[in-house]
C-alpha cells in the first residue's frame, strides 16, 4: 500500500523554511525535469526567400555593413522570441546576411563558431586570418572559432548568405568571448585557394599537424559539392530517408567539418518521398535547388530555392520532391554524438 500523504499545509510551510538556505524538493518537479522522450521548445517554421528579400534589400538602404558591424536579419524561431540570444532552434542561430556592392563587414572574431551558405550573388569575398575565398551560390564557407574574419563585396550585385552559429552553445556554457580588429581587413595572409591546395584534394601536408578541431578547409564549393552527389546519384542506392545524403568533413579525421555544427547536402531525385526519420537533433534546412516540401508531425511545409526551414528535434518527417532538389543542413549532431546522446529512428521497412 502507498504511504498516506501527510498534511499540505505540514509540507508548505517546509518547504518554504528549506527555501531559506537555498533548498529545493526534487520531488515536486522530478515529473517535469524527466521525460519520456525529448520535448523541444522550438516549433517547426518556414521562412520564404522572396518575401524576406524585399526586407532585406530595404535593410541595406537603411543602414550600412559598417553601421551593423554584421547586417544580418534573424532567423528567430516563432516559439523562441522571448529567448535570448536569439536562436533559429533551441541550441542553433541563422540568420541572412547582406553585403552591398561596394561594402565591408569589418574583421572581428569570437568564440561562436560560424557557417555561411551562400545562397544570392557571385564573386564577393570572405577572408579568415588573412585567407580569402570568393563566394559563388550552394558555397559552404567555415569561419572556425577565435578566427579573425572580414567580408567584402567588390562586385556590382548584392550579395546574400545564409549564417549558421553555435551561439546558444557557446552562451549556455558562459564560453562567450568577442573582440574587434579595429580596423576593416585583417591582413591578406596565403593566397586564396590555398586551403583547399593543401587540404581539399585527397592529399595533406607531410609535416600536417592537426591545429584545433575544425576542418582546415575555408571553402567547400557547390560545384564540387553537386557533382560528388551526382555521382553517387548515378552508382549508388538511395537512402530511404534522405535520398543522397553527404556529410561534410574533416580531411585529417574523417569527422564532422566542424566541431559543434554537423553539416550535410542531399540530393532528392524527382519524384522522391522519404519515409519517416526523425532524430535528436533539431535541423535547419536550406534550399540550394529544386521545390517540394517536407511533412513534419502531419503538417506540410511547401519548400522552393532558397527558403530555410527547421525541424524540431526528436519530430517525425519526410522530404517530398516535386523536382529534383538539393537540400544544406546543419545540426548540432557533433555535440550529441560525442556526449553519447544523439539517437535517430526509421520508420519500420
Amino acid at each position: 500500500m502507498a504511504p498516506e500523504p501527510r498534511h499540505t499545509a505540514e509540507r508548505e510551510a517546509f518547504y518554504a523554511r528549506i527555501a531559506t538556505s537555498s533548498l529545493a524538493p526534487l520531488w515536486e518537479v522530478l515529473k517535469g525535469i524527466q521525460s519520456v522522450e525529448p520535448r523541444p521548445p522550438e516549433a517547426m517554421a518556414l521562412w520564404h526567400y522572396d518575401e524576406i528579400r524585399p526586407m532585406l534589400m530595404e535593410a541595406g538602404r537603411l543602414i550600412s555593413a559598417a553601421e551593423a558591424e554584421r547586417r544580418v536579419l534573424i532567423l528567430q524561431n516563432p516559439a523562441l522570441r522571448e529567448h535570448s540570444p536569439p536562436r533559429i532552434s533551441h541550441s542553433l542561430f541563422a540568420g541572412l546576411q547582406l553585403i552591398m556592392p561596394g561594402e565591408i563587414a569589418p574583421s572581428h572574431r569570437h568564440t561562436q563558431s560560424a557557417l555561411r551558405f551562400i545562397i544570392e550573388g557571385e564573386g564577393a569575398y570572405t577572408a579568415v586570418d588573412g585567407e580569402r575565398t570568393t563566394m559563388r551560390p550552394g558555397d559552404f564557407v567555415i569561419t572556425p572559432s577565435w578566427t579573425w574574419h572580414d567580408h567584402g563585396n567588390e562586385t556590382k550585385e548584392p550579395m546574400v548568405w545564409l549564417d549558421g552559429l553555435d551561439l546558444a552553445l557557446v552562451d549556455l556554457l558562459n564560453a562567450v568571448f568577442f573582440e574587434a580588429y579595429g580596423e576593416d581587413r585583417f591582413p591578406a595572409g596565403r593566397p586564396e585557394g590555398d586551403s583547399i591546395a593543401r587540404f581539399g584534394s585527397g592529399l595533406l601536408p607531410v609535416d600536417y599537424e592537426r591545429r584545433g578541431l575544425t576542418s582546415p578547409i575555408l571553402n567547400y564549393t557547390y560545384e564540387r559539392t553537386r557533382e560528388a552527389l551526382e555521382q553517387m546519384s548515378r552508382g549508388g542506392e538511395r537512402d530511404r530517408c534522405h535520398g543522397f545524403k553527404m556529410r561534410y568533413v574533416h580531411p585529417a579525421t574523417g569527422d564532422w567539418a566542424m566541431p559543434t555544427m554537423g553539416t550535410a547536402m542531399q540530393l532528392l531525385p524527382r519524384g522522391f518521398s522519404g519515409a519517416p526519420y526523425r532524430s535528436s537533433d533539431s535541423a535547419v534546412f536550406v534550399v540550394a535547388e529544386g521545390n517540394g516540401r517536407t511533412v513534419v508531425s502531419g503538417e506540410a511545409l511547401a519548400w522552393r530555392q532558397h527558403d530555410v526551414f527547421v525541424v524540431p528535434s526528436w519530430r517525425e518527417y519526410h522530404h517530398e520532391a516535386a523536382d529534383e532538389s538539393l537540400l544544406f543542413s546543419f545540426s548540432d549532431r557533433p555535440v550529441q554524438e560525442k556526449l553519447g546522446l544523439w539517437r535517430e529512428r526509421r520508420a519500420a521497412s
